[in-house]
């Protein structure tokens, strides 16, 4: 039996997490009953706020945080239906992410933490993001391997066990997301670069341009995007530079391709290796339509279970903070007063 479940056994109560995510652009707060049932998730974007400038401002994301967060705290418990005096534990997101945004959280779980006199519980992003799956399948329990492709991440993962990792594959350089970011950007889509190339790219041929499928020869996991990243902006610039038209859906469509095909390979070759029938993604980018048909198909063909959050689950919000939580809850994780941000956290 898991820690988990004995310790609701023993107490007959459930575990009831109140969460809190700011380490980019959203300000989120949660409510997570026992690790898996959401009672309320209330996110503030500042999408729009950031879009004017081409990409999120960190300073000006630690004052929207600010200035939102106890409102959508207040929000997430109302819509629960419960208050602070019903709360087992507080999670919070300390790492990693963008300094500034981390600290606001942080240091309102710190406070509520010690003025409610409740445990105060510290989760790493990249935890929250594989743990976005235990919400939407119940039945998902580890060990299966996940990968997390972010604007800041892109990590092939295999979950050992609730709060135990083993990464056996990480980017070189660009993340996936930032890569999106970036091509977006200089086909003219602008930002948030990843669902506007989502778009683009149905109406584009995939095969159009003969775009790099980059491998690294130290780890046959690992990942690298920059030299993408760069042949699309060469192939831009010759066009520009010969007078030539291009097409900015097949050039959205043949970079996603060359992303996702990359991604597909890599977290297959390891499914097969390590001998898993189960595989899991998670992040911002896991939000892409191709890439979750990819992995469908591909994962229907090896009989491998494949599994998915929904959109609102792939970018970053607070419930999947809480179900992470509740699982470092239950192994006797607690966080001092001391606990600070740590932009760069390792998994």
């Amino acid at each position: 039996m898991k820690v988990c479940e004995k310790a609701k056994q023993y107490s007959g109560k459930d575990v009831l997490i109140l969460a809190i995510e700011t380490s980019c652009d959203e300000t989120a707060a949660s409510v997570v009953k026992n690790g898996r049932k959401v009672l309320s998730n209330v996110i503030f974007t500042q999408i729009a706020l950031h879009t004017q400038y081409g990409g999120v401002v960190p300073e000006i994301a630690s004052r929207k945080h600010i200035e939102k967060i106890n409102q959508v705290i207040e929000a997430a418990l109302r819509e629960a239906g419960v208050t602070l005096a019903d709360i087992t534990a507080i999670a919070v997101t300390y790492g990693p992410g963008l300094v500034g945004a981390l600290l606001v959280g942080v240091a309102e779980a710190k406070a509520i933490s010690f003025a409610a006199g409740i445990p105060l519980v510290g989760v790493h992003h990249i935890s929250g993001h594989i743990s976005a799956n235990y919400i939407e399948f119940e039945e998902l329990k580890p060990p299966f391997v996940c990968l997390v492709a972010s604007g800041g991440h892109s990590h092939l993962v295999v979950v050992r066990d609730y709060g135990k990792y083993e990464i056996i594959g990480r980017t070189r350089d660009d993340a996936a997301g930032e890569a999106f970011d970036k091509v977006a950007r200089a086909i003219g889509l602008g930002y948030p670069g990843g669902p506007k190339i989502d778009k683009l790219s149905r109406e584009g041929n995939p095969d159009a341009i003969p775009f790099p499928r980059a491998k690294v020869a130290q780890n046959e996991y690992d990942f690298s995007f920059s030299g993408l990243k760069s042949a699309v902006l060469n192939y831009l610039n010759g066009c520009r530079m010969k007078g030539e038209a291009f097409s900015q859906a097949d050039v959205a469509a043949s970079f996603q391709k060359a992303v996702i095909d990359v991604l597909v390979e890599h977290s297959l070759h390891a499914v097969a290796e390590f001998g898993y029938d189960k595989f899991a993604i998670a992040g911002g980018v896991a939000a892409n339509s191709a890439l979750r048909e990819a992995f469908g198909r591909e994962c229907g063909k090896r009989n491998v279970t494949f599994y998915c959050p929904s959109m609102g689950l792939c970018t970053d919000n607070a419930a999947m903070i809480g179900a992470a939580g509740y699982y470092e809850y239950c192994r006797g994780v607690r966080s001092g007063l001391d606990l600070n941000a740590v932009p760069n956290l390792k998994l």
